[in-house]
């Protein structure tokens, strides 16, 4: 073989590298960078450095990553990386989305989800063509695979980030300091907000301000949040195996959370029945309770917890929902991703009534409402009207 190799030959002799690991029963444990190299070399003696560079960086890929998608995964700035069919791959930076030049293929993409799902127990074929799951660093997948996708199988990474945001990145000092009063004084927060608004990422940062001495439950679909506190537990629902059972819902932890005598319990977000069990949580004692759901604002938050509330299987008249929501919630949080991709608190209002809200402040700034006026980081905002 001649020296150097072009780029076209690196990928090549990386392909034929992978087959040749994947023949001998897979990749061994731990295969690292230097096993490559040798590997490489017996194959290619006369490839520059640089050749040999990217034909171990893709075999790696290939071999404990996610071949192509690696890269961009490993970038800090990506937020989330979106493959929606052969050759079409957009990534989320800093708040923006853009298009990558990537040449993968359909069966690329299969085999990508499919080394993602396999080893939880999961598949995704014609018969079941959707799935969710989780990487091991916490970042959530979700793959779609034709018919229902006309265009052929599409992939959805969520980046998980382990880095812990403060309250004043998603608002000023003195709205922060609210909020921080808040939680601290054991109100019932929920965070609103449209897709990829923050939300996750500001109820992490709401929950870090639980006092470190008290036992926090987290219940979540897939495990995203990263408490600093010691004393924590962290609940994650189970969907159903291929044969349709083991299925464990939001619900049923949140259920369980009740019996492993939390201080607080922080649900990741409630979309379904799920959301009747949180609100007995929050009127039975377990006050400070968090969470966060899917609306464009606080009192469309009121108005999506009941009809989520209305989708459990018990007949609960919708006065007896309204009472319920109204005794349990005491704060609803608007967040919202602005033009330049940053997240900010847009709003936060207080649980007034079945049908009132009243907003204590409006973006950065405090409404000068008379109960609504902080003088200290000790002294409460606002009379939470319940004893």
């Amino acid at each position: 073989m001649s020296a150097p190799e072009a780029p076209s030959g690196a990928h090549g002799l990386a392909e034929r590298l992978h087959a040749r690991l994947v023949s001998q029963a897979g990749p061994p444990a731990g295969l690292g960078a230097v096993a490559v190299a040798e590997l490489a070399r017996q194959e290619a003696p006369l490839m520059g450095p640089l050749e040999l560079g990217r034909v171990v960086d893709e075999v790696v890929a290939r071999a404990s990553g996610l071949g192509p998608l690696q890269p961009l995964l490993a970038d800090p700035d990506v937020a989330e990386v979106m493959v929606s069919g052969p050759g079409r791959v957009w990534v989320e930076r800093k708040g923006r989305l853009c298009r990558v030049e990537m040449d993968i293929d359909g069966p690329g993409i299969e085999h990508l989800i499919e080394k993602i799902v396999g080893p939880l127990g999961l598949h995704v074929d014609r018969a079941s063509p959707m799935v969710d799951a989780r990487l091991p660093d916490g970042s959530r997948v979700n793959a779609v695979v034709p018919p229902l996708a006309v265009d052929g199988p599409c992939l959805t990474i969520r980046r998980f980030s382990r880095r812990p945001l403060p309250l004043e990145r998603f608002c000023g000092p003195s709205v922060a300091r609210l909020l921080r009063w808040a939680v601290r004084a054991r109100l019932n927060v929920l965070v609103s907000g449209a897709t990829s608004s923050g939300k996750t990422t500001l109820l992490n940062a709401l929950s870090s301000e639980i006092p470190p001495e008290e036992r926090i439950v987290t219940v979540e679909d897939a495990a995203e949040l990263s408490l600093p506190q010691e004393h924590v537990v962290r609940l994650e629902a189970r969907p159903a195996n291929s044969d349709g059972t083991g299925s464990v819902t939001v619900r049923d932890l949140v259920r369980n959370a009740l019996r492993m005598r939390p201080d607080r319990i922080v649900v990741g977000e409630v979309r379904d029945a799920a959301a009747l069990d949180m609100l007995q949580a929050m009127n039975t004692g377990h006050e400070g309770s968090l969470s966060t759901c899917h609306a464009n604002g606080p009192l469309d938050a009121l108005r999506r917890v009941e009809t989520m509330v209305l989708m459990a299987d018990v007949a609960l008249p919708l006065a007896a929902v309204r009472e319920q929501v109204v005794s349990a919630l005491d704060l609803v949080v608007q967040v919202a991703r602005g033009a330049d991709g940053g997240r900010k608190v847009v709003e936060v209002a207080e649980v007034s009534g079945p049908s009132e809200v009243r907003r204590l402040a409006c973006g950065d700034v405090l409404e000068q409402y008379p109960h609504c006026s902080p003088r200290s980081p000790s002294e409460p905002p606002f009379d939470r009207g319940r004893p």
